[in-house]
């Protein structure tokens, strides 16, 4: 038994890697680091998750599939314009929560463009949604709204860095649901 690494959970170190990437970014943050934060050697933080770049990777996985799940709860609202409102609500209260690094990993780590990409898409599939729906007007570009979208969204996560407030970023996304279309007039007159 002598030599033999001590068991561990790695679900919660892996959880441990996800906030010290995202609390300083893959540049910023050492095998150092990790391996103080996480309890590990740096042997068995290889042996368990092989080098750096591939715990990156597979932290920002865990946390991209964690924001797919808010968003695609947030887009199965009934209108375009709800789902958008939910999104950027959820925005506000989740990169300034206490509990966790301000912010949003995958919002700021210039690693990961390939999620944002995805998450634009998400969104611009919503907004698609809308305009078939008639909740949006036929006019509106989404591909435009979806790329202003994920810039508010960005931008929302360098405020809650820069120690904006829950009430700093929801005034943003206020600011930014002026963007978004009010529904056709015809639409309107359905809901009367």
């Amino acid at each position: 038994m002598a030599g033999r690494p001590r068991s561990f959970d790695r679900d919660a170190a892996l959880a441990v890697a996800v906030e010290q990437f995202w609390r300083a970014g893959y540049e910023e943050t050492s095998v150092a680091t990790l391996t103080a934060a996480m309890g590990l050697t740096p042997p068995s933080l290889y042996a368990a998750f092989g080098d750096k770049r591939r715990l990156f990777e597979e932290a920002a996985a865990l946390y991209f599939q964690r924001t797919c799940e808010a968003v695609d709860h947030a887009t199965a609202l009934p209108t375009a314009r709800e789902a958008v409102a939910r999104v950027l609500a959820d925005t506000a209260r989740a990169h300034t929560d206490p509990a966790t690094p301000a912010g949003c990993l995958m919002l700021t780590e210039p690693r990961l463009e390939a999620q944002r990409d995805v998450l634009r898409r998400r969104l611009q599939d919503r907004l698609d949604q809308g305009v078939r729906d008639h909740d949006l007007p036929p006019t509106t570009n989404t591909d435009h709204l979806a790329r202003f979208l994920v810039a508010v969204l960005r931008g929302m996560s360098g405020s809650a860095r820069d120690g904006g407030t829950v009430e700093d970023l929801q005034g943003i996304a206020d600011a930014a649901m002026a963007a978004v279309p009010a529904p056709p007039d015809d639409r309107v007159a359905d809901r009367s």
